[in-house]
């Protein structure tokens, strides 16, 4: 096998590949062998048609195309592995074309997407302005009031009429020009007033009305409304008001610290409080630092990703979101009817998100390469054992299942969390 590799624009080589007689008449027995049953000639069963005679009934090309694939699929790998070409992207429908095939020899010729040359500028000591950790007394009064909501209680409203945060229920219909439409009626309909759940200013026409009030709201559709036959149209709402309620939070003292907490009394709680949310905080500083450092040295790198890469890290993530609304009891076209978005617009949304994914990979990878990592085999045996534990296999039992990719792969993950370290370690933090 004789193999040549072509640099052409945009991170991309031409490999070229030539197979002598001895793999082409493997792969054109291989051919026969697969196709044979599907020949009828008369005079033979079905499947008994010598070989030579269909290559005379039908041509002595009949087997090239099929022969041509087992061709490709025998070579195409060890002849990547031969020349070092570093695949980023699969290949699609027509990147791999058969130049010339005979019985005595097969060329076929590969465009293939490769990692982009990566240019490194400054990645260490690179100065960072981040927020230091304080927690204020407003935050720490913010957590209990939501620890105090979740303990609230609520109480059903006979002798006024309704108030913002009020819990109603109500039943309604919508009309339009006198027609009602669609999605546009419930019952029993629990509403929070003042959270913004229902159509802008619907909320707002039912403060200071009382229970069994018929009322009649007015609205207009958002012009980016989600169904497109109701955008920007006006409405009108009849409403009845059925049930009122408000919500009673209860007193913040010691007797409710001993109730949600294992404190007895309100500053020891506080005080706990406190120091969670900054534990909380210094997590997020530090991610945050990360975040900014590998920002910095993609800023300060210069390459530019293959079109490939980035639609195939779009498709990627547009599979994955699509996986979770499955699980949320949504599949895509209901979520698509929804945002009103077409398919086309929807996974255009994942590119900026895509670009950076592929950008912080490529130089990441690129500054483990410079600093010339070495995993040990301590460091290899500790990520065995994490990953071992996460799904809950003996250690012997999981090395034992791992091939050689996915070991490579472990040394990858470690290489580039050596590059992370290194990117946040040597930052020099200015704290605002």
């Amino acid at each position: 096998m004789n193999t040549n590799v072509e640099v052409l624009e945009n991170s991309k080589v031409r490999l070229t590949v030539e197979v002598d007689k001895e793999i082409v008449s493997k792969a054109l027995t291989k051919a026969y062998k697969d196709m044979k049953s599907k020949f009828n000639v008369p005079g033979f069963r079905k499947g008994k048609v010598p070989r030579h005679m269909i290559e005379k009934i039908y041509g002595e090309k009949v087997f090239y195309d099929d022969a041509a694939n087992n061709i490709i699929n025998e070579t195409f790998d060890n002849a990547i592995k031969e020349n070092n070409v570093d695949i980023v992207a699969k290949l699609k429908y027509g990147d791999i074309q058969v130049t010339e095939i005979d019985s005595n020899k097969c060329i076929y010729k590969a465009i293939i997407t490769i990692k982009p040359k990566i240019t490194l500028g400054e990645y260490k000591n690179i100065e960072l302005e981040i927020e230091g950790v304080s927690i204020s007394d407003e935050e720490v009064d913010e957590y209990i009031r939501q620890e105090a909501t979740k303990n609230a209680r609520e109480i059903n409203v006979i002798d006024r009429a309704i108030m913002p945060q009020d819990k109603v229920t109500i039943d309604f219909e919508g009309f339009i020009d006198g027609i009602s439409f669609e999605g546009g009626a419930g019952t029993d309909f629990g509403l929070v007033i003042g959270s913004k759940s229902f159509i802008p200013g619907f909320e707002d026409q039912l403060i200071g009305k009382n229970i069994g009030d018929d009322v009649e709201v007015n609205v207009s559709f958002p012009e980016n409304y989600h169904v497109d036959t109701l955008k920007g149209k006006p409405a009108l709402f009849k409403v009845k008001i059925k049930d009122i309620h408000m919500t009673e939070l209860p007193e913040i003292n010691d007797e409710f610290v001993a109730d949600v907490s294992e404190f007895d009394t309100l500053e020891e709680y506080k005080e706990d409080i406190r120091k969670k949310l900054a534990e909380k905080k210094e997590i997020n500083r530090k991610n945050a630092l990360i975040e900014q450092t590998i920002q910095k040295a993609i800023e300060n790198a210069n390459f530019e990703i293959p079109e490939a890469m980035i639609e195939e890290e779009i498709e990627r993530q547009a599979d994955l979101f699509a996986q979770n609304m499955q699980k949320q009891g949504l599949n895509i076209d209901q979520y698509l009817e929804y945002t009103g978005l077409t398919k086309e617009e929807f996974k255009e949304n994942f590119r900026p998100q895509a670009v950076n994914q592929i950008s912080a990979q490529l130089v990441l990878e690129e500054i483990a390469q410079q600093e010339d990592f070495e995993i040990t085999d301590e460091e290899f045996d500790k990520e065995l054992e994490r990953r071992a534990a996460q799904y809950r296999m003996d250690v012997a039992k999981f090395r034992e299942i791992l091939n050689d990719s996915y070991k490579d792969g472990i040394k990858k993950d470690l290489k580039f969390q050596k590059a992370v370290d290194l990117l946040k370690d040597s930052a020099k933090i200015i704290e605002k």
